[in-house]
């Protein structure tokens, strides 16, 4: 961010603040540059009325160029340095800004050109280490280490290599030194809130757990895919999900593609899935199921592709696993869909009731119905306008 004087001094003073500027024991004005115009030295400013300091800054022949400090009460509370281009650049400290002799330091950054690289680091007000990450040249995080003000472990995200020391050991935390190790992460109140396992950076396994210390989800990571899960409170799982990687290691175009989901009821009963089949454009639906509380079946759909076509076969059920429908559907778009063929209902004993058949176009041609020992009781063509009468071969 450009560094503006008069709009950093607005956003750190109340509205109704005045201050008073001096540089070299002369009175200056940081808003007229004609009182700073070739000057050099440090400007001093102070609140009008009770001459605390609120702010010191480096002047090199006129510009504001170097060090920058703000003070809260006297005591000081934000410190860095901006270069020509009035951006800041080198070390960045926040302070505590608590009055007496300690000053606690939280946070602290080194900036190039006005972008974070490299380590930076904050502290809890008890001194101890609350966050430490590292930022590449562009600014963005590639690893970063939480705690609690306990100083455990509470957040791990890690890179290829290590980077975080010597504020924190990722080397061992992120398996780069031989044989993975599991790393513990804690809450706030020094419970145990997680389980990490990297390999030389990879997650490999996590975990983390409800506030009674159950399992309340975790995810497995393999070379060729993983499994995430979650759990309810009482320990009953209530969602699966497998994945699948597509592509190289390291490549740009590297995907995760999912295979299967499930979802299971509060009782831990297999409510739902859908099973999809990897392709080049990343994963076709394959299936979807769906299941009474009694673990029978209540929906059935299977998807296949027949002449260049998809085809849906989709399947209803009675609670008692007897069918209660059964018929396919072409798939023209994402939002259309056309019957195929022969469509059937059934009764609770799984008897043929009635069938339905539909032309190219997907019309109805053609409706019978059976009695409960499979005699037709009515056999219709049906016509366009709607009409009816009765089928002759």
């Amino acid at each position: 961010m450009r560094f503006v004087p008069l709009l950093l001094l607005a956003a750190a003073l109340p509205a109704h603040a005045i201050q008073t500027c001096e540089l070299n024991g002369a009175h200056v004005d940081p808003a007229n540059g004609h009182t700073t115009a070739g000057k050099s030295g440090l400007m001093r400013c102070k609140d009008a009325d009770s001459g605390v300091l609120q702010r010191e800054q480096e002047l090199r022949d006129g510009r504001f160029v170097g060090a920058v400090r703000f003070y809260k009460k006297g005591v000081l509370e934000r410190e860095h340095a901006v270069n020509e281009r009035g951006n800041r650049d080198g070390i960045a400290r926040e302070y505590a800004a608590t009055p007496g002799a300690a000053n606690p330091l939280l946070r602290e950054e080194t900036l190039r050109n006005g972008t974070t690289v490299g380590l930076a680091r904050s502290w809890h007000a008890n001194g101890a280490l609350r966050r430490v990450s590292f930022h590449g040249d562009d600014g963005r995080e590639q690893a970063i280490a939480e705690f609690n003000d306990k100083g455990q472990l509470s957040s791990l995200q890690c890179a290829r290599a290590p980077l975080l020391a010597p504020a924190a050991d990722d080397a061992a935390w992120c398996g780069h030194r031989g044989t993975p190790v599991p790393v513990s992460l804690y809450n706030d109140r020094g419970e145990l809130s997680g389980k990490r396992l990297f390999e030389r950076g990879e997650a490999r396994r996590r975990e983390s757990f409800w506030d009674d210390g159950r399992l309340r989800d975790s995810a497995e990571t393999a070379a060729s895919g993983g499994v995430e899960r979650s759990f309810a409170r009482d320990g009953v799982k209530r969602r699966e999900t497998q994945w699948v990687w597509q592509g190289a290691p390291g490549e740009s175009t590297r995907r995760r593609v999912t295979t299967l989901e499930q979802e299971f009821h509060d009782s831990g009963t297999l409510v739902r899935e859908r099973r999809w089949t990897p392709s080049e454009r990343g994963a076709e639906l394959a299936s979807e199921k769906r299941w009474y509380l009694n673990g029978q079946p209540r929906e059935a759909s299977e998807y296949v592709v027949e002449g260049g076509r998809t085809l849906r076969r989709e399947m209803h059920f009675h609670d008692n696993g007897q069918p209660s429908h059964d018929g396919r559907w072409l798939l023209a778009g994402r939002y259309e869909q056309q019957p195929v063929g022969i469509h059937r209902s059934f009764d609770d004993a799984g008897r043929v009731r009635s069938e339905r058949h539909h032309d190219e176009r997907g019309r109805i041609t053609r409706e019978r119905e059976l009695d409960e020992s499979g005699a037709v009781v009515r056999d219709d063509a049906v016509f366009e306008d709607g009409s009816r009468k009765a089928f002759s071969r």
